[in-house]
């Protein structure tokens, strides 16, 4: 059953706190308020890097992205004259801080880790991956396994439930949010929390019956079935939210801005018919890239962060 995340009052009073509370990092500057970091305008401080890499979010078996992206990163390659490197991330940490450390150029950043990579890496997100009907995002699910006793969403009390990581919207900040505001359940007091590391991990876990129950995003729960990886028989759906922004690709703020229309040129001229990039990514509805704002699209994970209390400080 479809179910809001929040009630529509509590998310109209967060958003106007979750807009105070975001802030850039001192190193960054945003001088057109458009909530990500500016390009430098001294020459000194901008870089051309001789090769680019390239990371998407952290997955379990970073090998099938490897192989799904290649087509992509030929084209980027052919578009911006230089060759690429694809990264394999192991968390949402490591990934913002190889970037805040100019070790990595262009990536995609799961959806609740935008924003840490926005106000601590410099992130410059442009585009998001959508249908042919111009239709994205995905749903945040709580999965259980035939037979657990697990019925509904109160029943996950005093059972063991899965989160990917503490950066992940859906793997942790909106279920947690969702539990504690409309069900009245925490964490240690309510449940026993898990961290698998990896949505990839957590629907396994979930099969396989080590966790009772986790917090999913159903699109990599598709690409997993379509896959063979997991099949439908061994999980079953009991609650699913509203719809989320998904992986945000962008750029590091202090590439040139010659390079940085170059690798937007390059996504949004990417052509998706018969790639390796639609192979995998049509398992869950995906065949374009379209552009897309931070101010905008990623105001309700904003939301989420501020009834989280999240802090954006960078360490």
């Amino acid at each position: 059953m479809k179910a809001i995340l929040l009630s529509a009052a509590a998310v109209a009073a967060l958003a106007t706190a979750a807009q105070a509370e975001f802030a850039l990092d001192s190193r960054y500057t945003d001088n057109d308020g458009d909530m990500i970091a500016d390009i430098p305008t001294d020459a000194s401080q901008l870089v051309d890097p001789s090769t680019l890499i390239f990371a998407y979010t952290p997955v379990e078996d970073p090998a099938v992205y490897a192989e799904a992206w290649s087509d992509f990163l030929a084209h980027l390659e052919e578009v911006t004259g230089k060759p690429v490197q694809f990264f394999p991330v192991q968390s949402n940490a490591a990934q913002i801080e190889a970037m805040r450390a100019g070790r990595l150029h262009v990536a995609g950043f799961n959806t609740g880790s935008n924003p840490l990579a926005v106000a601590c890496a410099g992130f410059r997100p442009f585009a998001m991956m959508a249908a042919e009907d111009g239709s994205y995002g995905y749903e945040m699910e709580f999965i259980t396994y035939p037979g657990s006793g697990i019925a509904q969403v109160e029943d996950i009390r005093g059972r063991t439930m899965a989160f990917t990581s503490e950066t992940s919207n859906s793997g942790y900040k909106a279920p947690s949010a969702l539990l504690a505001a409309n069900y009245g359940l925490q964490a240690e007091a309510d449940f026993t929390p898990a961290f698998s590391g990896a949505h990839d991990n957590s629907i396994l876990g979930v099969a396989n019956r080590d966790y009772d129950a986790a917090a999913i995003a159903n699109s990599i729960k598709a690409r997993m079935i379509d896959r063979g990886v997991v099949s439908e028989d061994q999980l079953e759906v009991i609650y699913t939210s509203e719809t989320f922004p998904t992986t945000g690709y962008g750029v590091a703020h202090n590439l040139t801005p010659e390079l940085q229309e170059k690798i937007k040129e390059a996504f949004f001229s990417f052509d998706w018919e018969g790639s390796s990039l639609q192979e995998e990514f049509s398992k869950s509805g995906e065949s374009q890239f379209i552009p897309i704002s931070f101010q905008e699209h990623w105001s309700v994970i904003r939301e989420i962060d501020a009834a989280m209390n999240v802090s954006y400080s960078c360490n």
